[in-house]
Parts: structure tokens; C-alpha cells; sequence
């Protein structure tokens, strides 16, 4: 709640705010529902909106409950919600069709066709991508009128949001479930694949994944001018004296510019926590400027250095004043950072002492992680009501009568009659400055007396106490006009219950499809290892033969897609659409894995679309929402379960696909591990850069994952391949009758996985050998079974 007060007292004009349940900070401080009301109410009196972030995945057994926390939010007048669900958006749209929705980050929108998909279907902003640059958000904006917003300050993911599957896989815990575990923050060694699994010494168990945290308050113009109406500051898992001092000094450049922002207001900024800042991909930083792989938590700022050791003490020179209770780090000879809380104040220059608590050296660095001043007010800014509106009273006291009050805010005035009738004073008469008095007691209110007239009968009488009566109700009907700032009723229950019963309704049809295996590869070379004779689809990634390939499979009678990336700007998608002219007579579809490719699709194509499984199709909803979208087939999201997928097909029909086989991609990043290495500044020639594949990345359990970059986007796939070969029958039976294989990086056993699978899905080996088989691979590789038999947390 206090990080609420920081942002709304400092100047935030609307706030994300997270319940208990659903939303996509699943370990912050969240708010339960009698505070959510009092949040809404507090500040809609500040002229703050409040938007409530559900942007998770939603189950289907979860979705009636989500829509009763919906309709709760509604009736409290909370002014919009932000989702990654398709299709938990498909049913606010239906049932609360007045409700504001925000597309978060997690949905993956980065260009413009993502950006009207969405406005299509009813949402009123979007939260781009995070890289999406600023070139390209200029021209998103030029060519749609959906509201945009972008993040400007705070912690970042390496992998596009909602691309992101390391934490669910290696966990348990799903990023899209609000789950994270942020193993991005922790240390990697690289792994070179060609020279026997050798490491880089130089770079062992560094944080090659943790970004630094974004800082663009130079560049706010900038932003703005490309069409960024929205400014994002990350705060919901940060501290209230973290979310005043950023607030404070955004508010300050958008009110007064950037050159008004002093010395002491860019340290506060920093100070108050930081990995290092960057302005992020957005802005076009890359590689080291990008990333902070010494460390992955906060650093503060640079105080001083060390400059003398004996037996006892550490003795510190000092480049900044410090206080008492101020936290420092030092950076010790092994380097890692150990800290102490001081118990005095000192001044610039001044050499202090400190006990020995660490193993340092002369010269060791020194860093202020806490400033107990900077807490302080911080704490101040927010602890007092600071804003406040003018109001205008006037007040008519004639005896035999009851007193009228009238209040007038911004424009609108309310009369407001009291229930005691006016006296004949018997003692003492009301006067002018008493009663102006009592009505100016408005401390505990937002509003402040801007000017009092009164017509007073001479000799009259009426209690103070209804004076102040009149003065509380004058203030609540103010207060509730203002509260209920979207002027909606609240929704019976018959017919809430209608809508919920007709969208809820399925009709279950038994499947005709016929069971099939499908294989996905990305190489020439894998597909000249195949059986084509054991296969039912082909999706080819590749362009080199890609016309020859796709001529072969044909010819076999075999279905052929195109695989699309995951991540494609305004370039990316031009050079697709001249990619699949060449052979759109030839191919029978086109595989998306993006709201963008599907809108693209539509609009420049009339084909066979396949959902992939960026799209996280999670529910029978958003499946619902997609095959009303135009797509025929669907990969269901690998963070299913078998119970769960059971509930999919039989809520629907449509060819449902899973995958059987494959090196599931964990995270798919603008940024370049391996720029950090090489301390590239940008990404220019990274096809031809020795370092695009080959490489990967190993964990502290010794888990190697491999990593290629591809098209100026690396994708980094799990260290072990998804292996359920021996469960395919449980998996066809859930409903599904599409098993996929899919070959990345892989250059041996292809076609005996192929083979293996096709046959025991045909019935023609026995689950004996499939069971040898398994035992045989297993020799040589580690191998998982996903989420099917446990699900995501």
C-alpha cells in the first residue's frame, strides 16, 4: 500500500496495481480485495487511474474464478485491466465490453501488425516489447490509433516477454504464471560445442543473462515524440522510497524538462538502486552497455576506495559525504561484496575507519547501497497529503429554515440542505468567523478552501456540530461523484450468470482428424535425413533449397508450412512476404508464432494459417479466439499438462497439436550473450560472427544450453531434448491428434527419432522397443518430459 501512496503523491497519473490471485508478480506485496477498493477510492480522489493487472496465463478450470475477480473490479471502478491471456481478453470483451484492456509486454507485441491485431479485437493500449525500437514504435504510431506504452525505468528480462520458458522448465516455476525464478540473474560459464564442452575461463559463472536496469529519464523526449503516450516505470516488486524517488524525478523531467534535473536528482535515481543502467534496446544500446554480468543485484553508487589495511580495521577514503545508518559495500579481493551498516556521518574526502569485514586490498572500491538521507525523504514525500483541489462554499443561515450549504468543484455544484431547522439563538449567535471556521477544518480530506461567503441571520442558532454535518456531507457527495469516475452500475447477477452460462457452453464433437506425426526442422540438412514416408507435415525454417525441399515433400503427398520467426519489425516482415511469394503456389500454410505474423498473414495472404507456440495458447478460450482469428491448426503451450489439454479438446474442435520430440526454445533475446564477449556495440554483422552458434551456456549444475543466433535474435533451447515417446498414446487420447518433432540445432539421429516415433504411433513396433530405444538414448543424453505429467506452478 505504501508503494501505492509514493506513486500517487509524487505524481504517477495511473497506477498498476496486482491482486492476490492472477496476476504476473505472483511474490510481491499484492492487495487483497477490501484494499483494492481503498486504493481505487484513494486514488481516484488524486485524479489517478487505476489499472489492475491479470496478465497471466489462465487455465480453464481457473477462468470462472478470473471473470468473478473481473466483474469485482468492474463494480469497483477500477479504470482498465491489463492481460497477456487471449483468451480471458476475448471474454472481458463479451461480458464487460466497456471495460479498458491493456495488452501487456507478455503478449509480444512489436510491430505494427501486432498492434492492430489487438485493437481489432477491442483493446484500447498496448505495452510494447520492451527492444521494440524507437523507429519502429514511430511507426506503429503513425499507422494506428491504439493507445502505446512503453517501460522507461527499471528491471528488465533478457528474453522477450511471454517468450520466456527457462524459469518454467528448469523449475517448475512459469514466468507466464507469475512464477519466476529469475535464473536469468544467476552466474553462467560459456561452453564451446567444437573444442570438447571447454570453457572460457575468463567468463566463467558470470551473469550472462542479467540485464542492467532501464534508465531513459535523458531521453523521455525522445520517447514521446516517437508516440509513446504511456511511460512505464517498473516498481511492483521495488521499495515505496524506490518508487517516490523515481516518480518524483520522471515527473519533474515530463513537468519542467531534463535540464531541470540536477546533479543530486540523476544520483538519487541511482542511488536509490541500479544494476547499472542502461537505456536499453529501445535506444539502441547492446552487449555490455546491455548487460551487468559482474552482478546482479543492486550496486549503488561509488563512495569511496580503500586505502589503508591493518589487523583490525579497513580504512576508506571517501568521494561523496555518508550518514549514519547509510549501507556500504566493499568489493573484496576475490570479488564478491560484503557489507555493514555505518554507525556515524563523515564529509567528502574525509579518510574513515571501518572494521576488517572483508578481505580487501588497497584500492578496493567502495559503494553506498543505501542512503538513509535519500529513505528519509523519500518517506516524507509520501507520508503527508500533498495534493489537493480548491473548492468554493457558500452558506445560507436563516432562522426557521434549515441551513443550506452549497459546494462548488471544478465547475459542478451540489446543494446540500441540513436536517436540523435554524433557532432563534438564546444565548449566544452564530458568527460569520465561527462558522467559517468549521467549515474550513479540511485536513483530513483533497480539498482546501479556495473561498467562503455566507448570509447569516442576525441572532440565529444551530449547533456546531451540525455545521460540521453539513460541511462531512458536502465533502462526501464531492467525493463520490469523483470516485466513481466511469459511471458504471454494477452487473446483476442473472445477468452476469447468463453471459458466463452462454460462453461457457461447449459442444463437444467427436474428432475426424486422423493422428498424425509432424516434424518442424531448420536446416537442409535435416530434411534430407528424412523418411518422408514417415511424416504427415513438414514445417521447413529455412530458405537455402527451401523451393527444392519443398517440391520433394509434395510430391510425397506430405502437407508443407513455413515456420516463421518469432520476433519479426516492419524489415523482417517484408522480406517474409517476398519469401513466401516465391512459393506460396507450393506450400499448403504458413506456421505464426506472433499476433503480428497472424495479422500480416490475413492482410497480405489468403492461406492456411498454424498457431505456434509463441502464441501460449493455454485455454479452450483462447483457442476459441484464434480459430475465430483465422487459424486452422494450433501448437497447444508446452507448459500444459496432460489433464489440462484433456479439457482443451474436449471444450473444441481443431486439429490440436503438442510436441513429442525436441530442444524446447527457453528464451529467444535481441541481445547477444556472446556480445559480451566479444564487446560488440551493436548488431550489424552478427552473420558473420564466429560466435553465432556453437556456443552455450552452463549452470551451476552443470546443464549446458545451447544457443544460436539467427536474424539478429538468439534463441537459447534447453539442455535437454523433450522426449515422450513412450507416452504418445496418453497424449493422442487427451485428445490431440498432431504429435510434433522438432530438429534445431540437431545434426545426428533424426531420422531414427523420426522413424521410431512414426512407427510406434502407426502401431508397428511394440512398446518394448520403444522402451529399449529410450534406454539406448538415454545413454547419451539426459532427456525430459516437459510439463505433461506435472504441470507449471
Amino acid at each position: 500500500m505504501e508503494a501505492l501512496f509514493a506513486a500517487v503523491q509524487n505524481g504517477a497519473n495511473a497506477v498498476y496495481l496486482g491482486g492476490k490471485l492472477f496476476n504476473a508478480r505472483q511474490f510481491a506485496s499484492n492487495f487483497d480485495y477490501e484494499e483494492l477498493k481503498f486504493a481505487v477510492n484513494y486514488a481516484h480522489l488524486r485524479n489517478v487511474k487505476v489499472y489492475i493487472t491479470v496478465n497471466i496465463l489462465i487455465d480453464d478450470k481457473e477462468m470462472k474464478e478470473t471473470l468473478d475477480y473481473i466483474k469485482f473490479l468492474y463494480e469497483i471502478d477500477v479504470d482498465g485491466i491489463i492481460v497477456q491471456d487471449l483468451g480471458l481478453a476475448y471474454l472481458i470483451k463479451n461480458i464487460f465490453p466497456d471495460l479498458h484492456l491493456h495488452g501487456s509486454t507478455q503478449m509480444t507485441i512489436n510491430n505494427l501488425p501486432g498492434a492492430i491485431f489487438l485493437k481489432k479485437f477491442g483493446f484500447n493500449r498496448v505495452v510494447l516489447a520492451r527492444e521494440t525500437p524507437l523507429e519502429e514504435i514511430k511507426h506503429i504510431n503513425d499507422n494506428t490509433d491504439i493507445e502505446l506504452e512503453g517501460f522507461v525505468h527499471g528491471a528488465l528480462c533478457m528474453s522477450y516477454s511471454g517468450q520466456c520458458l527457462m524459469s518454467s522448465i528448469i523449475g517448475g516455476r512459469s514466468g507466464n504464471r507469475g512464477k519466476c525464478a529469475q535464473p536469468c540473474r544467476m552466474g553462467y560459464s560459456i561452453v564451446d560445442y567444437g573444442k570438447d564442452n571447454t570453457l572460457f575461463s575468463k567468463w566463467d559463472k558470470k551473469h550472462l543473462l542479467s540485464p542492467r536496469d532501464l534508465n531513459t529519464i535523458e531521453d523521455i523526449e525522445r520517447i514521446i515524440d516517437s508516440g509513446i503516450m504511456s511511460l512505464k516505470i517498473e516498481g511492483r516488486m521495488k521499495r515505496p522510497e524506490y518508487v517516490a524517488t523515481v516518480v518524483k524525478n520522471y515527473r519533474k523531467v515530463l513537468d519542467l524538462g531534463y535540464k531541470t534535473l540536477t546533479d543530486m536528482d540523476k544520483k538519487d535515481v541511482e542511488q536509490i538502486f541500479n544494476r547499472g543502467f542502461t537505456k536499453g534496446l529501445m535506444l539502441g544500446d547492446f552487449g555490455r552497455d546491455f548487460m551487468s554480468y559482474n552482478r546482479p543485484d543492486n550496486r549503488g553508487i561509488l563512495i569511496g576506495k580503500v586505502v589503508k589495511i591493518d589487523s583490525n580495521y579497513i580504512y576508506i577514503k571517501l568521494y561523496h559525504n555518508v550518514d549514519e545508518g547509510d549501507g556500504i559495500e566493499l568489493e573484496t579481493v576475490e570479488g564478491n561484496y560484503i557489507g555493514n551498516v555505518l554507525n556515524f556521518s563523515a564529509q567528502k574526502n574525509e579518510i574513515i575507519r571501518n572494521d576488517k569485514i572483508a578481505n580487501v586490498s588497497i584500492g578496493s572500491k567502495v559503494y553506498r547501497t543505501s542512503s538513509n538521507k535519500l529513505l528519509e525523504e523519500a518517506r516524507k514525500s509520501y507520508r503527508d497529503n500533498n495534493i489537493r483541489y480548491p473548492i468554493n462554499m457558500d452558506i445560507t443561515i436563516s432562522v426557521g429554515k434549515p441551513a443550506e450549504l452549497n459546494v462548488e468543484y471544478n465547475g459542478q455544484t451540489f446543494k446540500i440542505q441540513s436536517n436540523y431547522i435554524v433557532e432563534e439563538a438564546k444565548k449566544v449567535a452564530l458568527t460569520q468567523d465561527r462558522v467559517i471556521e468549521q467549515l474550513s477544518k479540511l485536513n483530513d480530506t483533497v480539498y482546501y478552501i479556495d473561498s467562503i461567503s455566507t448570509i447569516i441571520d442576525n441572532n440565529s442558532f444551530m449547533p456546531i456540530s451540525e455545521i460540521n454535518e453539513l460541511r462531512r456531507r458536502g465533502i462526501e457527495v464531492i467525493d463520490a461523484m469523483r470516485q466513481n469516475i466511469n459511471k458504471r452500475n454494477s452487473i446483476s447477477s442473472k445477468d452476469y450468470n447468463e453471459k458466463i452460462n452462454r460462453y461457457f457452453k461447449f459442444t463437444r464433437i467427436e474428432s475426424q482428424y486422423k493422428k498424425c506425426i509432424n516434424i518442424s526442422i531448420l536446416k537442409k540438412n535435416q530434411f534430407e535425413q528424412l523418411n518422408l514416408n514417415k511424416l504427415d507435415r513438414i514445417y521447413m525454417g529455412f530458405s537455402d533449397g527451401l523451393e527444392e525441399s519443398i517440391l520433394k515433400a509434395k510430391e510425397q503427398g506430405k502437407e508443407v508450412y513455413l515456420l516463421t520467426d518469432k520476433i519479426l519489425y516492419k524489415e523482417g516482415l517484408e522480406k517474409l512476404k517476398e519469401k513466401i511469394k516465391l512459393v506460396e503456389n507450393l506450400i499448403d500454410g504458413v506456421s505464426v508464432s506472433n499476433l503480428g505474423t497472424l495479422q500480416f498473414m490475413k492482410d497480405n495472404f489468403n492461406m492456411e494459417l498454424h498457431g505456434d507456440i509463441g502464441l501460449n495458447i493455454f485455454n479452450s478460450f483462447t483457442v476459441e479466439s484464434l480459430t475465430q482469428a483465422g487459424l486452422k491448426s494450433m501448437t497447444l503451450s508446452p507448459e500444459l499438462n496432460i489433464e489440462q489439454i484433456k479439457t482443451i479438446c474436449n471444450n473444441g474442435l481443431t486439429n490440436y497439436e503438442s510436441i513429442g520430440y525436441g530442444y524446447l526454445p527457453l528464451m529467444i533475446t535481441k541481445n547477444c550473450p556472446m556480445s559480451v564477449v566479444k564487446n560488440c556495440t551493436d548488431d550489424l554483422n552478427c552473420e558473420l560472427c564466429p560466435y553465432r552458434k556453437g556456443y552455450g551456456l552452463k549452470d551451476r549444475k552443470d546443464v549446458s544450453f545451447y544457443m544460436k543466433r539467427k536474424d539478429g535474435f538468439t534463441t537459447i533451447y534447453n539442455g535437454f531434448p523433450l522426449m515422450v515417446l513412450d507416452d504418445i498414446d496418453q497424449i493422442y487420447n487427451s485428445g490431440v491428434n498432431m504429435i510434433r518433432l522438432d530438429f534445431t540445432f540437431e545434426n545426428e539421429n533424426i531420422k531414427e527419432i523420426q522413424e521410431i516415433y512414426y512407427n510406434y504411433a502407426n502401431m508397428k513396433i511394440s512398446k518394448n522397443e520403444v522402451t529399449k530405444f529410450i534406454e539406448k538414448y538415454r545413454n547419451k543424453n539426459n532427456i525430459t518430459k516437459g510439463h505433461y505429467f506435472r504441470g507449471v506452478i
